[in-house]
Formats: C-alpha cells, sequence, structure tokens
C-alpha cells in the first residue's frame, strides 16, 4: 500500500463527531483453574468514537478474544471480568450504562439494537436447521414485537441485498451458501436492528483474499450509510492498515500501543508494532528481507516481573527486565514502551 492512498483513506473514513460510544476503563478478566487464576486481559482502556473504526490486532493468544468476549458480555467460565468497567454511550441521549454490571434482562435487551457481534466463523455462527431469512426474522420481531411475519421477511430480503446476497437466498440453508456468502449474511444479519456498536471477531478469516477485499468494502460501505462504530479484531495488521481509522496493538493481555492507522504505517513506537509491521511485504517497494519477530509470546501464568516483550526485543534495556512500562500518551498516541520514556527512538 502507498503512503498516499492510505491517508486518503483515513481521511474519507474519519468520524464526523468526537462522541464517544464505548468507555472501556481498566477491564480485567482472568481464568480461573485449578492453580491461581490466570489474567488474559489486564487493565484495558480505551475509548471508542461513533462511526469510528477501532483494529485490535496481537498474535495468537494476545487476549484479542477474550477482550471482545468481555465487552459484549458473552465470555463464558471459568473466563470472568474482576476489574474495570465498559461504559456504552446510547446515543439517544440517555444515561450511559455498565455492561460489565447490567442485568441479563437488561443486556438483552441491548443486543442487537444497540450492540451486536460478528462471530468468527459464520458456519457456527448460523442455525444449520433454519433457513437463512427464518433467522433474521427471530431477531427482527424478538426487538420490535410490532413488525409482522411478512414486513420481518421482507426486511431480511433487504438486508441480504445490502450485502451482495440475492433476495432469493433468504429461503436457503447456510450449509447451501459459500463461506464467503454465510460471513456476509451474518455481518447483515448483525445489523438487522441498526445497533451503534458492531463487533467484529476475525470475520474474514474463513475466505480467500478475493472475499476478504469485497467483505471489507462492504464493511465500509454499511457503517458510511448507517454510522455505526466497529471493533475490529484481527491477527492481520496489514488489513487493518486499510480499514481501521485507529489502531490497538495487544500484546500479553495489555495494549501496548493506540495510535491512528496511518501512524502505525508510517511511525510505529513499540517494537512489537514495529515486527508486526515490518512482517508483510510491501506492495509497491523494493524488495527486501523480511524480519519476523524472534520468540514466542510469554506464558500468562508466569509472566516476568518487568515488560513482557523484553526476551524478543532487539531494543531491550536493563529496565525493561524488571520495570512493567504502563500505556502513556504520547502526542496524540499512546504507547507502553520504556524507550519512549527516556526518549530514545526504537
Amino acid at each position: 500500500m502507498t503512503t498516499t492512498a492510505l491517508t486518503a483513506r483515513n481521511d474519507a473514513a474519519r468520524p464526523v463527531g468526537s462522541d464517544t460510544v464505548l468507555d472501556v476503563d481498566g477491564l480485567c478478566v482472568e481464568y480461573a483453574g485449578a492453580g491461581e487464576p490466570v489474567r488474559a486481559c489486564t487493565d484495558v482502556t480505551f475509548a471508542l468514537r461513533r462511526g469510528e473504526i477501532l483494529g485490535i490486532v496481537g498474535e495468537s493468544g494476545s487476549g484479542k478474544s477474550t477482550l471482545i468476549t468481555a465487552l459484549t458480555r458473552l465470555q463464558r467460565p471459568p473466563a470472568v471480568t474482576t476489574a474495570g468497567r465498559v461504559l456504552f454511550h446510547p446515543q439517544d441521549g440517555e444515561e450511559p450504562v455498565d455492561l460489565v454490571r447490567l442485568t441479563p434482562r437488561k443486556l438483552r435487551a441491548l443486543r442487537w439494537t444497540s450492540l451486536s457481534i460478528v462471530l468468527q466463523s459464520a458456519m457456527d455462527a448460523l442455525n444449520p436447521v433454519m433457513r437463512l431469512g427464518a433467522q433474521f426474522v427471530d431477531a427482527l420481531r424478538e426487538h420490535d414485537r410490532s413488525m409482522s411475519h411478512t414486513a420481518a421477511w421482507e426486511e431480511a430480503r433487504r438486508l441480504l441485498g445490502l450485502v451482495g446476497i440475492s433476495a432469493d437466498r433468504a429461503r436457503s440453508y447456510p450449509h447451501e451458501l459459500s463461506g464467503g456468502m454465510r460471513q456476509r449474511a451474518t455481518i447483515a444479519l448483525a445489523l438487522a436492528c441498526r445497533p451503534e456498536l458492531v463487533v467484529m471477531d476475525e470475520p474474514t478469516t474463513a475466505v480467500d483474499v478475493v472475499m476478504q477485499r469485497q467483505i471489507l468494502a462492504q464493511v465500509l460501505r454499511l457503517r458510511r450509510e448507517f454510522g455505526f462504530a466497529v471493533v475490529f479484531v484481527t491477527h492481520d495488521l496489514s488489513l487493518l492498515l486499510e480499514l481501521a481509522d485507529r489502531i490497538a496493538v495487544m500484546y500479553a493481555g495489555r495494549i501496548v500501543e493506540l495510535a491512528s492507522a496511518t501512524d502505525v504505517y508510517r511511525t510505529p513506537m513499540h517494537p512489537y508494532t514495529r515486527g508486526l509491521r515490518d512482517s508483510f511485504p510491501p506492495l509497491h517497494a523494493p524488495v527486501t528481507r523480511l524480519e519476523g519477530i524472534p520468540g514466542s509470546p510469554p506464558d500468562l501464568r508466569a509472566l516476568p516481573s518487568g515488560c513482557p516483550f523484553a526476551d524478543r526485543c532487539p531494543a531491550v534495556m536493563e529496565r525493561c527486565r524488571t520495570e512493567l512500562p504502563l500505556l502513556e500518551p504520547h502526542g496524540g498516541r499512546s504507547v507502553a514502551c520504556h524507550l519512549h520514556d527516556e526518549g530514545i527512538r526504537p
């Protein structure tokens, strides 16, 4: 990707307003076990603006999926949120609600109408023994009791059309659709009740690159049309550079850098972010040797006392091994790295 194209895309996608739809503060999630609980997310803090796409990226085991199941209250035992809050700010001006402490009944009322989720595997997310349209009808009539059965079927066909699926496919079963069609159908289903926030958990993982591009283009188009905010989780940083307004980089359960997509591409501040960026070959640049990130992520059951990335970091200092860096603001972005405390560029 060229830097000119990246800048133009981010300028076009920047949200109009700066009001907040989701405010996450000090969120911690642990997994209980026979021994000491394992903390998979630690002190996660960020704010999401209306209409913004926030990408969350990191290696497997960095805490991405744990974070989004905690945000949407979909985690199951042994996972439990032990600290922090997730404030959802309704667009109608009502008082913000803490999703962490919301009762199941009130949470159910918010799902689909205010916040929804697109899961990684569409075949697992869709009911295999129900026609596709019937699953839309269930969601629509559950949240709008005044909608007739006929009107709900018409709306299901219209929603499928929004993601490029023929209306007659509403009568199909999930196994009769291609993988790309199933994934697009789950996106349409998530938008059925016009939510303000859509959480997407690696929705393009199971499709080929051509379908991936189509899905991303449709997400951007639908975001412009309906104005919803997106939390988009993936392990593919190159994908987020084209899609997201801002990117949160996670490592060992913590956010280690939070910046605009342009800043992450041009001037990553954390050595881990730089390693992720340099792991993907550029489309328009001289051929160079790719440098991966050596080693493996740390065991969350036995994290070091200092920076968890220290053993893999090419710019490690003695301080890094004994003192944990905290996420601190640095000129419109945030980073957790002692290199910037010392004023040293990685």
